[in-house]
């Protein structure tokens, strides 16, 4: 039964009951037997993201918890990093590691090769939670940036990957293809010029050199609004395994400039200046602000380029409806940088030519 399949049965409430899905639930029913006891009454697949990786939620009658999260490995995309680059770590250990200084991670309830069972932490995201009223959005988002000021703070230790793995030149360059291979098409309604490419790839790159000097604190990577879940009216952090090092402000940019929640101006600009001073560093005020958009430039760049990747190579045309909000977030942050440096101000023209509204991709 092929990923399409699954997850049209995942959104339809349906259990997978034959084929290769079924002998991975018996699996996972035993490895559950065996970590929380009791027995399972029911494993249904969840509906995926744009990554490969697979969830499937077990539920379960006479063990020590209810229900529990399978967290199922896939072989990754190599198109989702830097050629040459090393694939992403396991969830193990900065999960652990997290945990112990008291970051709103889900618990290890059980594990076996390229399978992790986790606490369940239901199915609301941030993105579902914060349709209500402004105050109470308000509180889920302080909520979250308060624990992004705590992580900030964890100290390194030996044997966690996260501490090696840092935002570095080799990254802001696959950005920068990305963006030039998937981005420009759609802003341009043609093939980019090479000139129009090395624009780009000149924008990133002076960004790159520019961000070298800044702070590097333990960033989750991708704190989006669909990694963090309300449970029990706590923000918790799913999709932990990326993190790295990275300027102080880049979860914010992640959270704050996130293309399934876009937040008013206002509102925004208030979560920055409630956060800034919190932060280890408590950066100035400018420099905070130049970085916040240099890393909207990069960061959202390359969530406007997978996006129509995810689109174009899958055959799905969810992602497509995530392209205008982030393109504005590109235009808002392009228009405050254009004056730093004339390869910004050239970035500012292409991106001012992408679409914010619906229509065909091209």
């Amino acid at each position: 039964m092929d990923q399409a399949v699954i997850l049209r049965k995942a959104r339809a409430g349906a259990r997978v009951t034959s084929g290769p899905e079924a002998s991975l639930a018996r699996t996972l029913e035993r490895l559950a037997a065996g970590a929380v006891g009791g027995r399972t009454e029911r494993c249904e697949p969840l509906a995926a993201g744009l990554g490969l990786r697979r969830f499937f939620r077990l539920h379960l009658e006479a063990a020590a918890v209810p229900s529990l999260i399978a967290r199922v490995e896939a072989p990754e995309d190599p198109a989702g990093r830097p050629a040459g680059s090393a694939p992403e770590p396991a969830l193990e250990p900065i999960r652990a590691h997290l945990e112990a200084h008291g970051l709103p991670v889900p618990r290890r309830l059980g594990a076996a090769p390229g399978i992790e069972l986790l606490e369940d932490l239901g199915d609301l995201t941030l993105e579902q939670a914060v349709r209500g009223d402004a105050a109470e959005r308000s509180g889920l988002y302080r909520q979250v940036l308060e624990d992004v000021a705590r992580l900030q703070r964890v100290p390194p230790t030996a044997g966690v990957d996260a501490f090696e793995r840092r935002l570095d030149d080799d990254l802001f360059a696959y950005k920068a293809d990305l963006f030039a291979t998937w981005s420009l098409p759609h802003a341009l309604g043609r093939e980019p010029l090479e000139s129009e490419r090395a624009a780009v790839r000149s924008a990133f790159g002076w960004i790159a050199t520019s961000l070298r000097d800044a702070p590097r604190r333990l960033s989750h990577r991708d704190l989006q609004s669909r990694n963090v879940l309300v449970h029990d009216g706590r923000t918790r952090w799913i999709d932990l395994q990326g993190a790295f090092l990275a300027p102080p402000e880049y979860d914010l940019v992640c959270l704050l400039r996130d293309s399934y929640v876009e937040l008013p101006a206002a509102e925004l600009d208030a979560l920055l200046a409630a956060i800034r001073p919190e932060l280890p560093d408590a950066p100035p005020v400018e420099a905070f602000q130049r970085r916040f958009d240099l890393l909207t430039l990069t960061r959202k760049g390359k969530d406007h380029a997978r996006f129509l990747y995810a689109a174009r190579t899958r055959d799905d045309a969810a992602p497509l409806a995530y392209l205008p909000p982030t393109a504005r977030a590109l235009q808002a942050a392009a228009t405050r940088s254009a004056g730093l440096a004339p390869p910004l101000a050239h970035l500012a023209e292409l991106v001012a030519q992408l679409p914010t509204s619906p229509g065909p991709t091209g």
